[in-house]
């Protein structure tokens, strides 16, 4: 599979937690008025009711973390924004015809499920017991899940390492040894429109001058970040979580180097724009020897994609039966790929070569690794679409060279992700058609 990628879909846990804690129902007195339009997003409206009930799940989602609460207006205004971000991710979806069918929303349900040691039957009636919309919730999780996928398609597999810029990450004594420490971050982002004029940063600039000043004065950096932040984490105090040193934005691995617990930055400047970065807390320092020896796997895969001709069903149901050509009918798997497979790996019978751990998607990696040498897995979705996969041959190599120049080059992509991200959604907002309409009450 030529699109590799080690990073797995996003399903953010909190996201049933914050789920679990919203206030679907309006009172009797709202419920007869006369819903309002705050923001027109392209063809798309966001209404007042959509925004009320965002609110107040984002109330409650920080007042359960502890964070400090910004102004009832200011708070408004930045869930508006978020709510007109997350619209446009999702509007590309629907013009691309990415989607998420019934049979992948229902596993990631029975995962959270799971998560919370319920049978699917028991976590729906902890939904409703608490006023949640059974249907309101599949909703969410499935808008999750194709933030996720839009995210993978549209940033992560265009990141591009090249061989060189390895070599120089390798070369350099500070990455000699990758996953030394672990940092936990939060973030405020300024967000710079594209193509900013120097009057527009300079206002940009003096903006987060003010805000490092609150929070050199003891202003809490978390309900900072929620009233000022442009990123996508900012209703979350703008936490990052912990991440090792080589999973951060170049610029912020190197700012955070040799600050303690609690410091905070100096502005710093990037393409997206201007940031605050504050140590929340360190860990590590030792780093564990590389392993010099992997199990790797010979793998082939048939690649179905979907599209608005081909359904999640009708990619699954053609797999199913390319399958039973191969079990029941003797038909080769390779030439099966060479006639079916979307993959560039098509010409080679759907050949991947030698696979190391990491190096696909982890919904690929989990069937992959649980097949015997010669068995075909059944159909499996990836971001990529669906695939059949069977495994050749395994052995284990000695590969410490190889396994830190993989390191090295899943370091970068990390490092690079973000930053891309950040920029790909500063365009996709500033090519938008919006329109806000708060005021009108």
């Amino acid at each position: 599979m030529s699109e590799r990628t080690p990073r797995p879909m996003k399903l953010i846990v909190s996201l049933l937690a914050a789920s679990l804690l919203a206030h679907t129902a309006l009172a009797a007195d709202q419920a007869i008025e006369v819903d309002r339009i705050v923001a027109v997003v392209n063809s798309d409206v966001i209404t007042r009711t959509e925004l009320r009930q965002r609110v107040e799940q984002v109330t409650r989602q920080l007042s359960r973390q502890g964070t400090s609460l910004p102004p009832a207006d200011v708070l408004e205004r930045q869930v508006l924004e978020r709510q007109i971000v997350e619209r446009l991710q999702l509007q590309l979806a629907g013009e691309t015809s990415l989607r998420v069918d019934d049979v992948a929303l229902d596993r990631a349900l029975g995962r959270i499920a799971d998560n919370n040691r319920m049978s699917m039957t028991d976590f729906r009636k902890a939904l409703e017991k608490d006023g949640i919309s059974w249907e309101r919730f599949r909703d969410e999780v499935r808008n999750e899940m194709l933030l996720g996928r839009v995210r993978e398609r549209e940033v992560e597999s265009r990141i591009v390492v090249s061989d060189a810029e390895v070599v120089n990450y390798l070369s350099n004594p500070d990455n000699a040894a990758i996953g030394q420490e672990e940092f936990n971050l939060s973030h405020i982002l300024f967000r710079a429109p594209e193509g900013a004029s120097p009057e527009q940063l300079a206002r940009l600039r003096a903006k987060a001058e003010d805000v490092a000043a609150r929070v050199a004065r003891g202003e809490a950096f978390d309900k900072l970040a929620a009233s000022y932040s442009d990123a996508p984490d900012a209703l979350s105090g703008g936490n990052l979580g912990w991440r090792s040193a080589e999973r951060l934005p170049g610029l912020f691995a190197e700012a955070v180097s040799g600050l303690k617990p609690g410091d905070t930055t100096p502005i710093l400047r990037s393409a997206a724009g201007f940031h605050l970065v504050k140590v929340v807390g360190r860990k590590g320092g030792s780093q564990a020897a590389v392993p010099s020896q992997v199990q790797q796997t010979h793998a082939r895969h048939i690649l179905i994609k979907t599209s608005e001709i081909v359904s999640d069903a009708d990619a699954r149901r053609r797999l199913v039966d390319l399958r039973e050509r191969v079990v029941q009918g003797g038909a080769s798997f390779a030439d099966l790929a060479r006639q079916h497979s979307a993959d560039i790996s098509a010409a080679k019978g759907g050949d991947l070569g030698w696979i190391y751990p990491g190096d696909t998607v982890p919904e690929f990696e989990q069937v992959m690794d649980a097949l015997k040498p010669g068995e075909i897995s059944q159909p499996v979705q990836s971001p990529f679409g669906w695939h059949l996969i069977v495994v050749e041959e395994r052995r284990v190599q000695d590969v410490s060279d190889d396994r830190k120049r993989a390191a090295a080059r899943n370091a970068l992509r990390e490092r690079k992700s973000e930053e891309a991200f950040q920029d790909w959604l500063r365009q996709l907002r500033d090519r938008a058609y919006v329109e806000y309409r708060l005021e009108d009450r």
